[in-house]
């Protein structure tokens, strides 16, 4: 099993930046992919980028340009950098740790607001 903490959101204006981090309670290497996902109102839950253990990246159309995931293997924790955000960002942003044996788990979610 593992835990996931996500913090790092909260309101912004258009434009603006935030980071995203989701700490692990396990070594992210032991971890086949780290994603990231965002579910609007209304909407169903879709991948906004993905890290694999060998470090390859992957980015929804949405993102590429404007967001950016990386990792701290020594604090097992991973993170989105979110540039150039627009109101259509907005969204309850979750962790996810896919696992070897095809498993997953997810974190509690981290709210993203943008807004002016």
């Amino acid at each position: 099993q593992v835990q996931l903490v996500e913090s790092g959101g909260g309101l912004v204006q258009p434009g603006g930046s935030l980071r995203l981090s989701c700490a692990a309670s396990r070594n992210i290497f032991s971890i086949y992919a780290m994603r990231w996902y965002r579910q609007a109102p209304g909407k169903q839950r879709e991948l906004v980028a993905g890290i694999s253990t060998g470090g390859s990246t992957n980015y929804a159309d949405s993102a590429k340009g404007r967001f950016t995931i990386s990792r701290d293997i020594g604090k097992n924790t991973v993170y989105l950098q979110m540039n150039s955000l627009k109101p259509e960002d907005t969204a309850v942003y979750y962790c996810n740790a896919f696992m070897f044996d095809r498993s997953d788990y997810w974190g509690q979610g981290t709210q993203v607001t943008v807004s002016s």
